[in-house]
């Protein structure tokens, strides 16, 4: 490039010097027109020289900066979340001279046609994970006009106040989901010709500054998901941190989804008639929807989804004479909405009313009249039938109708109205009983999703077309055998048959798709073996439900690559293996049930010291498992360690697989707990369940390690032949809610310190060989007498059978010392006869031995004072 410029400069001179010379020896003269021709040709040709050396290379400060820029972050694959995420930085190159560099064709870098300079610069979904600081190359990009950071990992950096100070060029800036965090700079508001700002899903104080309301030219403004990380702001200064927002009049899209906006509506927003697209949903938005919003008569889409809105839908949204997609679903709307009143919406494309407590009068006469709808949901609407208008319907694509009363068969002119568009279907939670003519295949050629759940159909499988992606069918009255034709689905991610009346063998290819997520089957009459799931590790499956069931043979060890597997159940069937140990290295598995089976043998060593990383909950009860318990696998249970402060409330697991969203599927399980058989829809989040029960497990309980599983809220090791003492250090199980060692052949005392269990609900260790008080205070006080009948050496409340008095004293000196691994055992029907004996004989000598060795004896006594267990242990030695 430099030798360019010399020669475009050399040029220079020799145009100069021969504007000069035709100037002196002919001013305005024919030979001073031909050169001042010629002068004009050559000026062109240097410049296009520069121009052209400049585009191809950019300036050397600026590529130099892109450079340093790359250089001050890692590239890590999960700092991005988008598929088709690749690190762009990754194909920058500097040649070997300094002074030369070609940053103009560099990926992510866009270069003015006639100046040079870095005007452009996208980096989205580039794997780039480090801090973004004030001292960062990228300001000294003082041309940009477009940045591009977002979905990166800028590891909680707070946006530098140069940004606004120095590119003040922008007119596109997007730093969405590229986990940014803390204060937004106010020098922001420094960006005047800005008119695209995205700062979505990030972590922000909830404080915005004013200075934005600056920002007149922005059109577009995104600041969803826009979380509060501070939580000390009052309803009051929420709002009014967003009424700036009433200054931006040029907006025509605002999205606030998920903002933490609460409160009664902006009412500055009534300022924004340029408005096209709103976005309010998922904030807790209250009071009724204002009339003022026939003024944005520009509103192509209104969403204001869950919040908590009340009242009545308002007549002046049917003013809004350009609206293509209104979203009220999952507030707190009320009364009867004639549904001939969107007639007037006649552009009117999507439409969600679902889940508020609307009442939808529907007439007969309304299917030539209403617009063409693509998504239609009407949940929990107070339907009895499916709505007639729907026969005109042929552009439907999303048909959402759950929750309602609709009763009766799926009427044949449905089919032939959305045959062609029909993507999601959705009649679950109604009275349906089949279709009108039962068909073999289902007629909707497209279809994604079929949701049938929760409805009395009969009847055998309907076979789905092969674009079909989730299956769900559960909770009806289904009966007969899988079709096979279900192995050639190979774009499958849901299949839940649960709770209906099949039977039969299931298919050995069945599961075998790659895209398989969730496999539920359980609660049917299934028997033979299990197909071999996830025979590549290629897999997805991260949900296997086959209990209750009949099913026989071993577990596939073709599961062992179902690697995104959380959740696996396979609780009463009549399985009959070894302990599927192999199953350990499942890196996300969380549940595992083998209840109900005939599982058997010793558990064993796990292989490594990373077995079941992530298991919360396992319940192996009602088998032949045999041996010491597992020491090694639960010293390797973290996650039964420790308390987790997520707010997820229960156990999930999601299938992105259709345009909606995809579905969430909450973890349900059945577990002997606090006494009786509990059920669960939705499993909790921090429940951390530990049911060994009814197996042939024997020796002792692991003291060490069973006392460091702190999170732990169940543990059951009933009925089985477990000796030795209750371990003390079950005390520190601080959130144990329901302790059952009952039915074995424990010794010992009941340790004083389990009364310190605050949360302790169930307790019971009926029918073992304890002995001693029972602990009194806080929840021991609550528990019945059943908690420990069967122990003849226990004494004390709730037991009719008090203590004596040194019985209940004597023992405080003998307790346990569990971390000496030294362990004592008294039989106080020996004991006390020695004690008596020994206080008799200690009368009758005391006074030789006063008179005699007075000095001696309280020497020795002083130095003989030691805590309680040194003094038990100590004489269990002599």
């Amino acid at each position: 490039m430099g030798m360019n410029i010399l020669h475009s400069y050399l040029m220079g001179l020799d145009i100069g010097s021969l504007f000069l010379r035709s100037s002196i020896r002919e001013p305005n003269g024919p030979r001073f027109r031909k050169d001042v021709k010629t002068l004009m040709r050559l000026t062109i040709t240097s410049v296009v020289v520069i121009r052209a050396t400049v585009e191809r290379s950019g300036h050397v400060d600026e590529c130099s900066a892109l450079f340093k820029f790359k250089e001050s972050f890692t590239v890590n694959k999960s700092a991005s979340v988008h598929p088709f995420a690749f690190p762009k930085v990754a194909s920058w190159k500097r040649e070997g001279d300094q002074n030369r560099s070609n940053c103009c064709s560099w990926k992510g870098v866009e270069c003015d046609e006639e100046s040079g300079h870095v005007v452009g610069l996208d980096l989205s979904s580039s794997c780039l994970y480090g801090s973004l600081n004030s001292n960062s190359s990228l300001f000294q990009l003082v041309h940009l006009q477009r940045l591009d950071l977002s979905d990166n990992d800028f590891h909680f950096s707070e946006i530098p106040s140069r940004l606004g100070l120095d590119l003040t060029n922008l007119t596109y800036l997007n730093l969405s989901l590229s986990g940014f965090s803390g204060q937004l700079p106010t020098s922001l508001g420094y960006l005047l010709s800005l008119n695209f700002l995205d700062i979505s899903n990030c972590e922000f104080y909830p404080h915005v500054p004013s200075s934005l309301g600056n920002l007149t030219q922005l059109r577009y403004l995104d600041m969803s998901s826009y979380h509060d990380v501070s939580n000390n702001f009052s309803t009051g200064q929420v709002i009014d941190s967003w009424s700036w927002v009433g200054k931006l009049t040029k907006l025509h899209t605002l999205l606030l989804t998920e903002a933490n906006i609460t409160g009664k509506f902006l009412c500055f927003l009534a300022n924004l008639t340029q408005l096209e697209h709103l976005n309010l949903a998922t904030n807790e938005i209250s009071g009724q929807i204002p009339s003022w919003f026939m003024k944005l008569a520009k509103l192509t889409t209104l969403l204001l989804g869950q919040n908590n809105l009340q009242g009545e839908i308002p007549r002046s949204l049917f003013q809004l004479k350009n609206l293509e997609s209104l979203g009220l679903a999952y507030n707190n709307l009320s009364g009867l909405v004639e549904f001939d009143q969107f007639i007037q919406l006649k552009k009117l494309k999507v439409l969600r009313l679902s889940y508020n407590k609307l009442s939808l009068h529907i007439k007969t006469n309304l299917s030539f009249t209403l617009p063409q709808l693509q998504v239609l949901r009407l949940g929990s609407c107070n339907l009895t039938e499916l709505p007639e208008f729907l026969r005109s319907q042929y552009e439907l694509s999303d048909l959402y109708l759950g929750k309602n009363n609709i009763r009766g068969r799926i009427p044949k002119w449905l089919w032939n109205a959305t045959r062609e568009t029909l993507l999601t279907l959705d009649l679950s939670q109604n009275f349906l009983t089949g279709f009108e003519q039962d068909p073999i295949i289902l007629p909707w050629k497209n279809l994604i999703t079929l949701n049938l759940m929760f409805n009395l159909i009969q009847g055998s499988l309907p076979i789905p077309p092969q674009s079909i992606r989730n299956y769900m069918v559960a909770e009806n009255h289904y009966s007969g055998e899988i079709p096979p034709s279900f192995c050639n689905l190979n774009h499958l991610h849901v299949l839940d048959l649960s709770n209906n009346n099949f039977s039969g063998m299931l298919p050995q290819c069945l599961g075998n798709s790659s895209d398989l997520e969730m496999f539920m089957l359980n609660s049917n009459s299934f028997h033979g073996s299990i197909p071999q799931l996830c025979p590549t590790a290629e897999s997805s499956l991260k949900m296997v439900d086959l209990s209750y069931n009949q099913l026989q043979g071993k577990v596939p060890r073709s599961i062992a690559n179902c690697t995104l597997l959380e959740f696996f159940n396979l609780g009463n069937n009549q399985m009959s293996d070894i302990f599927p140990s192999w199953l350990g290295t499942l890196p996300a598995l969380s549940i595992l049930i083998l209840r109900s089976n005939g599982f058997h043998g010793m558990i064993g060593k796990s292989a490594t010291n990373h077995d079941f990383p992530k298991l919360c909950i396992i319940d192996l009860s009602n088998n032949d498992f045999s041996g010491m318990l597992p020491s090694n696998y639960l010293e390797n249970w973290n996650s039964m360690k420790f308390v987790d402060k997520s707010e997820q409330a229960y156990f999930v697991a999601s299938s992105m697989s259709d345009s909606s969203g995809g579905y969430a599927f909450s973890y349900s399980i059945t577990t002997f707990e606090k006494g009786v058989e509990l059920d669960y829809f939705q499993t909790p989040y921090l429940l951390r369940l530990i049911d060994f029960s009814s197996n042939k497990f024997e020796g002792e309980i692991p003291a060490g390690i069973i006392g460091n599983l702190r999170a732990l809220i169940s543990l059951n090791l009933s009925n089985n032949a477990l000796t030795g003492h209750i371990p003390s250090s079950l005390g520190n199980l601080t959130a144990l809610e329901s302790l059952d060692l009952s039915q074995n052949q424990l010794s010992g005392r009941i340790p004083g310190n389990l009364a310190q269990l605050n949360f302790l609900a169930y307790f019971n260790v009926a029918h073992n060989y304890l002995l001693g008080s029972i602990p009194l205070g806080q929840q021991f006080d609550t528990f019945l007498e059943d908690s420990y009948q069967g122990n003849s050496g226990l004494c004390g409340k709730p037991l009719s059978k008090k203590c004596e008095s040194s019985i209940s004293l004597l023992p405080s000196i003998f307790e346990e010392d569990e971390d000496s691994g030294f362990q004592i055992e008294l039989d106080w029907y020996v004991v006390l006869p020695g004690a008596i004996s020994g206080l008799i004989v200690g009368v009758v000598a005391g006074d030789f031995w006063t008179s005699k060795n007075h000095e001696w004896f309280v020497e020795k006594i002083s130095r003989s004072k030691k805590p309680r267990g040194t003094r038990a242990r100590g004489g269990h030695r002599n």
